[in-house]
């Protein structure tokens, strides 16, 4: 049927509605809308918008016109239907992109290739996509996939698995649900921590009537098995468990986010759980997808792509942290996972991710991954990334995170002892953010250059003056970091003043901004920043020969960064060897009177491990 002859057609069911409704024959909306569903042709939604849109005005204009009270009237009854026209009209509008939706997934579903269906349910379910389905669209995405007639027996099947799949996976979450945030009693202890000695999700969830993947899944985490090794131990997961799971698992995740994010008792905590929760849940998918890269109990085909598709969730939950204005271009963020399995988390992602497309939100990535290897002592690794990541933020216009990037090199400078280097790109820091007004870039930049200034003295002996400067750069990033209400940058800028007295030989001082680093990473629940400060303290007391207190800060700060993954427990190691030696048999009993103390902090077991480190850090 031509444009022109539609445009009359829906001329004549517009006024046959108006003048039913006006009549009294139609007496629901109901009514009215069914009329539209039979009457309205697809894809021809803007003639009738015309349409409608043009007798609206006409009728208005004529409700509008006192002149004749009696025709005034029966316009102003007219505008009355046309209004609940109106409604059906949208609530049409409505259902038909929904049912549009809905076939265009079912025919990229049904024409995709058994290697690519995965990623194409992923994409349709995508948050970052704007047109992505919702929870109500994919729930009719199954009941119409299973009604589809499909020819083709292998590929009816994997469509069948999908809905099968869905269907599972809102009915694991609805049971779910109700225990989502049930299981919480410290808010600051929400589970997901290295060291969480609350309550956990994982047996709570396992314990509910879910199906037996994502039961298995949360049993296998509270046992503190590697989500890859699980799933290297499951017999068989088909497409219809992939799914479910799926659904399960990210259903949980944005749950938790979203409570988090509107917890208004403390915005501080909820920041602090939203990025613990983000950054567990995307390390979680990147063990799956290499667990699932290495089971031998999969076929070559699920294997691929179920190791694809646990990586493409990652991404899509990295690329939704990375929108958030609480992603952490500085500090450092531990998860549940420590020691090994972080690093190989950490490692495997950081490759793949080189393929993907270059995004103000991949920028954000690679300089949180570039911080992991900084950290972790990989420093050429880290330099790499952060170079990468500085040049996708300057073509997305980033300048944010371009800051961060200089900021963050100035730092792997400082590792490598190029002073000259961190001082160029902590300066260049300085200059970007003073001209965009990024205040804590401004601050992180100050407490770089301050930092390096002080060491670069130190390697040329220059004079006091020399140091006076670098001491002035640092208090003025102490003071805008408190004036930001910034706790992570604050303890950076007090902990590089810390240190700066130490190397000064100035103790009073050394401590008095160890103790405000001190508070501020608790603050700033960043805990490798404290436990650098406790190594500082144990440099500051051995200068005062106070050796008691060097034991018990140096030995926390050992375990501690040791098992964060960071190389900095040598230096930690390397100042209580030095003490070992001097003090000899004393320094077995000073250490075994700081034993009560010592367990408090670090546990039995890290009590039992400090002289197998200190071992350890003799023989290398």
């Amino acid at each position: 049927m031509s444009d022109s002859a539609l445009g009359d057609r829906y001329t004549n069911l517009i006024e046959q509605i108006v003048q039913m409704t006006l009549k009294g024959n139609i007496r629901s909306k109901e009514q009215v809308y069914q009329m539209l569903v039979q009457e309205i042709e697809p894809d021809s939604g803007e003639i009738f918008e015309a349409k409608f849109r043009d007798r609206f005005v006409q009728t208005q204009t004529q409700a509008n016109d006192r002149s004749d009270e009696l025709k005034q009237a029966k316009a102003m009854r007219a505008m009355r239907a046309l209004s609940t026209l109106d409604g059906e009209w949208k609530r049409w509008q409505s259902e038909n992109q929904n049912r549009s939706a809905i076939a265009t997934a079912v025919r990229q579903l049904n024409q995709a290739d058994k290697t690519e269906r995965l990623l194409i349910f992923l994409t349709l379910s995508d948050p970052n996509h704007p047109n992505s389905l919702n929870a109500d669209q994919l729930k009719q995405l199954a009941v119409t996939l299973k009604q589809q007639p499909i020819s083709d027996v292998e590929t009816q099947q994997e469509l069948a698995q999908l809905s099968d799949g869905i269907l599972r996976g809102f009915q694991s979450w609805n049971t779910l649900q109700p225990h989502l945030i049930s299981w919480i009693y410290n808010p600051e202890q929400l589970g997901f921590g290295e060291s969480s000695r609350g309550a956990k999700p994982w047996e709570l969830w396992s314990k509910q009537a879910i199906g037996n993947i994502p039961k298995s899944f949360f049993t296998a985490l509270n046992q503190n098995q590697a989500a890859s090794l699980w799933v290297e131990s499951q017999p068989e997961i088909t497409l219809a468990d992939w799914i479910e799971f799926t659904i399960v698992v990210q259903a949980l995740q944005r749950g938790l986010v979203s409570w988090s994010e509107n917890q208004s008792y403390s915005s501080k905590i909820g920041t602090s759980l939203c990025v613990s929760i983000f950054l567990t849940f995307a390390l979680i998918w990147m063990e799956l997808s290499y667990g699932f890269a290495r089971s031998s109990s999969l076929n070559s085909i699920n294997r691929a792509r179920f190791s694809e598709a646990s990586f493409r969730v990652s991404l899509q939950i990295l690329r939704i942290f990375a929108q958030r204005p609480y992603f952490p271009l500085y500090g450092t963020v531990y998860t549940s996972f420590t020691g090994a399995s972080f690093r190989e988390a950490m490692n495997y992602l950081s490759e793949p991710l080189k393929r993907v497309e270059g995004t103000q939100e991949k920028a954000r990535i690679l300089t949180l991954i570039g911080s992991s290897q900084r950290i972790s002592g990989a420093l050429d690794l880290a330099k790499e990334i952060y170079l990468a990541a500085q040049e996708i933020a300057q073509e997305a216009g980033d300048r944010r995170c371009e800051i961060a990037t200089f900021n963050h090199l100035s730092r792997v400078s400082l590792h490598q002892k190029q002073y000259a280097e961190a001082i160029s790109n902590s300066q260049r820091a300085l200059i970007l953010s003073r001209q965009s007004g990024d205040r804590m870039g401004e601050a992180n930049a100050l407490a770089n250059l301050g930092y390096a200034e002080v060491f670069q003295a130190q390697l040329l002996e220059s004079d006091p003056d020399a140091y006076e400067l670098a001491i002035g750069y640092l208090e003025q990033g102490l003071a805008l970091s408190e004036k930001l209400g910034d706790f992570q940058s604050k303890a950076l800028c007090a902990l590089s003043l810390g240190s700066a007295y130490v190397t000064l030989n100035d103790t009073d001082q050394a401590l008095k901004y160890l103790e405000q680093a001190s508070y501020a990473a608790v603050d700033a629940g960043d805990r490798y920043l404290h436990a650098l400060c406790l190594s500082n303290f144990g440099e500051a007391f051995y200068q005062r020969q106070d050796y008691e207190r060097v034991v018990f800060a140096s030995a926390i700060a050992m375990y501690k960064l040791e098992q964060m993954g960071t190389n900095d427990w040598r230096s930690a190691a390397g100042l209580l060897t030095i003490l070992r030696g001097q003090l000899g048999e004393r320094f077995d009993q000073l250490l075994q009177e700081q034993r009560s103390r010592l367990m408090t902090e670090i546990g039995v077991d890290g009590f039992d491990y400090l002289m197998e480190l200190l071992d350890r850090y003799r023989q290398s």
